[in-house]
């Protein structure tokens, strides 16, 4: 669907350990320790084929992160109408253990999480007030994250509250999406933290944080991928290495969880994944849909490459955030 008019409807296994395509070189010093981590070898990416409240729990203490502080658990609360988010029965656990709470922004388009005060009330619906505190970060407005090095953004606006964490669980589902051919990882810390203005940035590609003005400034489509590798960088520089990043694989709809009336999964769950590095992470995900069963990734894979989706990864490398090249762990055997 163009995005557009996406934006305007939007309310309404076989595993295989897959060669990653080599590091073609880091540029940018915006996020220097994890690049440091990263160029001197593979990013580590551990991986469960178990989708359940215990993998989950196994995987994150794989990273060996101790989210310490007053933690942020950012997920996608789901638009009014899908069905696909992230069950808060799977993630229950987990966020309980960190002590967080579940952040999320308001959209930039017509739906039922524009207006705050309607997201709190679709995330009660799906079942995230029940689990936790759930936090809306814009509710305040937003604040300014500087990324000198952005390509497109010079500087990235996410929800007020942002300030008010100091450590970052981001805990993506992983799918298909309309307009960025698909969502992981940087999607989650660029498009979900940004503000409903900040969302409007990388949409224009730094034209307009008015939302009222969305509609005549998009960007061109590589101009609108790259920006959101651009507000991912920011948000990694301002949180440092207070975060972990897991990627679940399931309801492998070909649309985001931010569409009412997403397509039915086509492939089988895959898994759960994680990492320190999220370009890493996400391109592990992307390899494991093109090692799934061709006939049933068909649908995926075409809206991955409809939309140019492999350019947030070539970009946010080139930025210094990550890098393609990673080593596949498989830790069901630790289980």
């Amino acid at each position: 669907m163009e995005r557009r008019n996406f934006l305007k409807t939007a309310g309404a296994t076989t595993l295989a350990i897959v060669v990653a395509e080599q590091m073609t070189g880091c540029s940018s010093p915006s996020a220097r320790k994890q690049k440091q981590e990263t160029t001197v070898g593979k990013s580590k990416v551990y991986m469960t084929a178990a989708v359940t409240p215990e993998s989950l729990m196994a995987i994150y203490k794989m990273t060996g992160r101790d989210l310490k502080g007053k933690v942020a658990v950012k997920i996608s609360t789901g638009e009014a109408g899908n069905r696909h988010y992230l069950s808060p029965d799977l993630i229950k656990n987990l966020v309980h253990s960190v002590s967080g709470t579940i952040v999320e922004c308001n959209t930039a388009y017509e739906g039922k999480r524009l207006k705050t005060e309607e997201h709190r009330a679709v995330a009660e619906e799906h079942g995230f007030t029940a689990i936790a505190e759930v936090d809306i970060m814009d509710e305040n407005g937003s604040i300014s994250l500087p990324f000198p090095e952005g390509k497109h953004l010079r500087e990235d606006f996410v929800g007020a509250n942002f300030r008010n964490y100091d450590s970052w669980l981001v805990l993506s589902h992983f799918k298909g999406h309309q307009m960025a051919g698909f969502g992981g990882a940087l999607k989650n810390i660029s498009i979900g933290i940004g503000s409903s203005s900040g969302k409007t940035w990388i949409h224009s590609a730094g034209k307009t944080k008015n939302t009222d003005e969305l509609w005549d400034n998009l960007a061109e489509q590589n101009d609108f991928v790259e920006s959101m590798a651009d507000a991912a960088g920011a948000v990694m520089q301002a949180v440092g290495d207070n975060v972990a990043y897991i990627n679940v694989m399931n309801h492998l709809s070909i649309d985001c969880d931010c569409n009412g009336n997403p397509a039915p999964p086509e492939l089988d769950d895959i898994g759960i994944l994680a990492s320190h590095d999220p370009v890493a992470l996400d391109k592990a995900c992307v390899d494991l849909v093109y090692a799934a069963d061709t006939q049933r990734s068909a649908s995926l894979r075409q809206r991955i490459e409809q939309q140019n989706g492999m350019l947030i990864l070539t970009h946010a490398e080139t930025l210094g955030l990550g890098s393609r090249e990673y080593e596949l762990i498989n830790i069901d055997g630790t289980l």
